[in-house]
């Protein structure tokens, strides 16, 4: 068994979808990046990245590539799945944390874990989703931007 640690970071500004998980949440702001900026997807990724000792997102879809200029993460993650699968690893679970001030998570987190699993081909039992504010502390408790972390155990297929 290995596990694998994942962080990403991204501003909230204004004319821009919020997208978490691969779900449009309404808020007057999204978060800003090369892609949909998906912040909970990119964690996962690099977690499972990292799990299998096969770099990070960035070496696999890099920002300054334009064929990933707005893409769906979780379209990344379908390509993760297989990048993993091809190493010879399988997931056994993901835990991920988003820490945002606002918007509320909670009724969006089954869609997300759904939307993650299918793309993953894993069963929705193998992921867990939490949200957490910061008590109004750092940038994420400003409203400035929002970050999350995850962690993902792989074995030998």
């Amino acid at each position: 068994m290995r596990i694998g640690y994942g962080y990403d970071v991204h501003k909230l500004v204004e004319n821009r979808k919020l997208i978490l998980g691969g779900v449009e949440i309404p808020y007057e702001k999204g978060l800003l990046g090369h892609s949909d900026a998906d912040v909970l997807v990119h964690a996962v990724i690099d977690a499972i990245l990292g799990a299998a000792a096969l770099r990070d997102i960035g070496y696999h879809f890099p920002d300054n590539d334009e064929k990933y200029r707005g893409v769906s993460s979780i379209f990344l993650l379908e390509e993760t799945a297989k990048l993993l699968k091809n190493a010879g690893f399988e997931i056994i679970n993901i835990d991920s944390t988003i820490v945002a001030q606002q918007p509320k998570l909670a009724s969006y987190i089954p869609q997300m874990i759904k939307n993650m699993a299918e793309a993953l081909g894993i069963k929705e039992t193998q992921i867990n989703v939490k949200g957490k504010t910061e008590e109004k502390l750092g940038f994420t408790g400003s409203g400035e931007g929002m970050k999350a972390e995850a962690v993902c155990l792989i074995n030998e297929i």
